[in-house]
């Protein structure tokens, strides 16, 4: 029979973007040991110099689950799991029985869960809450399109949840003028998803996206929060996050609304949400949440002195808190890529408000560079390409 280990337990990062890059490297940092699960083992968070990497054939489904049982059969006691993307976290609270016995698990019960994934969902639960949300049609045929006259135009146009074949055709949202321009892209993307849906459109920039980054335990106390500011978003108005950084002149404000709405609803574990303000009443509006995995800009709250995984881990594990201490200078996290296209995009307008903050490229850093030099690498590749 083979042994079990009894050393310090790993946490277990699943998944390989820069998402799961940024958890990685919140965790290796300070000195917690990391196992990095994906099925590309050059994505960027398996080129970390942080952590054991395992190649699986699959990060949701059943082949998933049993790999995770068998991983989590080595040690002596039930692990720390991050999930990185949506599909991962449907699959863990589908096979969360399962799963209990080896993972330390945190999360809403099932429905709850897959209810807060789910915009319409969302929707329901912060309007019986009385959370402010902008106003919101569902669509799931044709027919509902009847609905979405009595909504106030501009609107945005956005799947209902998370739908890879969608990502794959379509942007992630589309901001509308009418009921018949929402006709008319509906049209087109019915047959890929029919489930979308139109919300009312919350005036202002791309910077005044914020966001409120929590981890919540067992009891629903908060044990850390962080909240920042989009700088930038690609595509424009309608995308995700570029560029970000931290946003402490509002942070006990959104801390204290993400916190009430997660304990009105039930939600524990790791999540997000997502707010704008509005340019016409200075009101902070919530967009949408995410819940059951790290948010894809989690790394900026490290940056900035809330190292959020960390305290995830030790929290889990019975492990006193450790101070967590603001930077000194404001830090800005950014993908370089998406951040340049915006920036041009944009006329080349640069955010006053963020002026003199230090930046760190999310895949570069120079004591774990391999995400860059393949980042990098890439983009030659592809440059050289198209020129011959």
């Amino acid at each position: 029979m083979k042994e079990k280990k009894e050393d310090v337990l790993p946490a277990i990062v699943v998944g390989g973007g820069l998402n799961a890059l940024g958890v990685v490297r919140s965790l290796g940092t300070c000195n917690i040991p990391v196992i990095v699960v994906d099925t590309d083992p050059k994505s960027p968070a398996m080129r970390s110099r942080y952590g054991r990497k395992l190649v699986c054939a699959s990060i949701e489904g059943e082949q998933f689950v049993e790999f995770m049982i068998g991983l989590a059969r080595e040690y002596a006691a039930p692990l720390v799991l991050f999930a990185t993307e949506e599909k991962t976290v449907e699959t863990v609270s589908a096979f969360r029985e399962r799963l209990a016995p080896h993972f330390r698990l945190r999360q809403p019960e099932h429905e709850r869960l897959m209810a807060l994934m789910h915009k319409q969902g969302f929707q329901e639960l912060a309007e019986a809450v009385d959370a402010p949300v902008p106003r919101t049609v569902r669509l799931q045929g044709k027919a509902d399109l009847a609905r979405i006259g009595n909504l106030k135009y501009p609107c945005i146009f956005k799947p209902s949840k998370k739908d890879y074949g969608y990502g794959a055709r379509f942007k992630k949202g589309y901001k509308v003028s009418s009921p018949e321009e929402v006709a008319a892209l509906y049209e087109e993307i019915h047959p890929v998803l029919a489930d979308m849906v139109v919300q009312e459109w919350i005036e202002g920039s791309d910077a005044d996206v914020y966001f409120c980054l929590q981890y919540i335990g067992q009891d629903g106390s908060v044990v850390s929060s962080f909240s920042g500011r989009k700088i930038r978003a690609w595509p424009l108005r309608v995308g995700g996050t570029a560029s970000c950084t931290s946003a402490w002149e509002v942070a006990d404000e959104l801390a204290a609304m993400t916190a009430d709405f997660f304990r009105k609803v039930g939600f524990v574990g790791m999540g997000s949400m997502e707010y704008k303000r509005d340019e016409r009443d200075g009101r902070f509006y919530m967009v949408e949440p995410t819940v059951g995995r790290t948010d894809f800009q989690e790394e900026v709250a490290s940056l900035n002195g809330v190292n959020i995984p960390a305290a995830a881990y030790r929290h889990e594990m019975g492990l006193p808190a450790l101070p967590q201490q603001r930077s000194a200078r404001p830090r800005i996290w950014r993908e370089p890529n998406s951040d340049r296209w915006a920036f041009q995009e944009n006329g080349g307008q640069a955010d006053a408000r963020s002026a003199g903050h230090a930046v760190c490229d999310a895949y570069w850093r120079w004591n774990d560079p391999k995400p860059w030099i393949d980042m990098f690498a890439h983009r030659l590749g592809a440059r050289f390409g198209r020129t011959a």
